[in-house]
């Protein structure tokens, strides 16, 4: 049996987050997604902990469910994945991001941090050692002045049974090793402490294959995550494990273990669902002010001064890659767990059509093909290309089998902009729509 996970997202008591965040909202889009373990995100803020405290119920030790009280009782129209209209067999696990900002060796360091922790009573004692340093009502992402090393030695210190990730890792404002404020390596950032950093989150403008450069990581398990601040963007990215969902324990082995776990533990991470890289906000270097972006051989050539205004440029994800890998492009490592890189369905959907992600007509086509096949996961993943031309449109089942194939062209993004996917030209998609079907 295998599993969708994705631990890091947000609450709608975060910062520029849908206010639709909540567990029955977040519970109905993990059914649609296909996601069955799902992290709470913001377990720091007072409000958001209430509320998973009251709606959230004791499943398998360390993991919880939503109260029966408090489930879905109606989905509208959607036929939700197994038929699940009643009782929901999504499981949730405790976690939250925290946003490290201080000074070290005389420079300000921004890094993210997620917390996995087995219980709400470590998680209130990880409260309340955070709320003698920060305002932790603030912000579902609570910052604070705290040394990214101090707060792994806090959390540990509470329970060795949590988890302390370092988040989006290559993102240049708030990540470890972020071309504006982060690190070159891990112990500059952890000292001696880098040894309790089992496992990375690559972001979503890196993929494993871009990791592998860097020596360090080879034996820190890479993890994929959505960083979702609305509902439909969970699963965008997330991780695969083999075996029955079993517990936190359990989990935590395999996130620490990653590749080389034996085959004989009871859950096993054997593979991540990726973005394209090219498509994260962060991958090319850039100045978005001037709608400038470049590749790193071109920013270096002009100092990483944008050639318009002459202001400095955000380096990208690419560019710090380049600038730490000791690896060529294309090296893969002996043992690894391998990913696939794919697009949202929504907007797969759009770029078939040549219409915007939030039209009508694909909100249309996402429902009923969520509604004829079970989930997104299941759709871009497994189904038959040619179950889904027969079923809906034909235009859309080429879509799909494109990007699975990785045939597909993207404007990349930089400097906070999201990358842009072309899947069809105008040609093309006006050969298509003029089939009734190709299958």
């Amino acid at each position: 049996m295998r599993f969708f996970a994705d631990f890091h997202i947000h609450s709608k008591y975060s910062r520029a987050t849908s206010k639709e965040m909540d567990l029955e909202n977040l519970d109905k889009w993990a059914r649609i997604k296909g996601i069955q373990l799902l992290g709470t995100g913001d377990f720091t803020h007072p409000g958001w902990l209430k509320e998973l405290k009251s709606k959230l119920e004791p499943a398998e030790p360390g993991f919880f469910k939503l109260r029966k009280a408090d489930q879905i009782k109606s989905d509208d129209d959607w036929y939700l994945p197994k038929k699940q209209k009643g009782e929901s067999s999504v499981r949730y696990i405790l976690t939250c991001e925290i946003s490290c900002i201080y000074s070290k060796r005389n420079k300000t360091k921004k890094v993210h941090m997620m917390v996995l922790a087995p219980s709400f009573s470590i998680v209130d004692k990880i409260n309340a050692h955070l709320g003698w340093i920060g305002n932790l009502k603030a912000d579902g992402r609570p910052i604070l002045g705290l040394d990214a090393k101090e707060l792994l030695k806090i959390v540990l210190d509470v329970s060795s049974d949590c988890l302390v990730i370092p988040a989006h890792i290559w993102t240049p404002h708030f990540s470890v090793f972020g071309s504006e404020s982060g690190f070159n390596s891990l112990e500059q950032c952890f000292d001696a402490y880098a040894k309790n950093i089992y496992a990375v989150e690559t972001g979503l403008s890196s993929d494993p294959a871009m990791n592998w450069r860097i020596p360090e990581l080879d034996n820190i398990t890479l993890i994929s995550n959505s960083d979702a601040h609305g509902p439909s963007r969970i699963g965008r990215e997330a991780n695969v494990f083999e075996g029955r969902i079993s517990g936190y324990r359990q989990i935590a082995e395999a996130l620490k273990m990653g590749k080389s776990a034996p085959f004989s533990l009871s859950n096993r991470l054997v593979e991540t669902i990726e973005f394209f890289p090219e498509e994260g906000k962060y991958y090319l270097d850039g100045h978005g002010n001037c709608k400038v972006v470049l590749s790193p051989k071109e920013s270096k050539r002009l100092k990483g001064k944008c050639p318009k205004c002459g202001k400095r440029m955000t380096l990208g994800v690419l560019n710090r890659v380049e600038e730490l890998a000791e690896r060529p492009e294309g090296f893969e490592p002996p043992k690894k767990i391998p990913f696939r890189r794919l697009a949202p369905l929504e907007e797969i959907i759009a770029e078939a059509f040549g219409i915007g992600k939030a039209s009508k007509k694909v909100e249309n086509e996402y429902h009923d093909l969520i509604n004829r096949f079970g989930s997104e996961f299941e759709i871009l993943l497994e189904t038959d290309i040619e179950k889904i031309g027969q079923a809906g449109n034909s235009q859309v089942a080429e879509a799909i089998k494109r990007v699975r194939e990785g045939r597909l062209n993207i404007e990349p993004g930089y400097d906070g902009e999201y990358g842009k996917i072309r899947i069809f030209d105008d040609k093309e998609r006006e050969i298509l729509s003029s089939q009734k079907s190709l299958f």
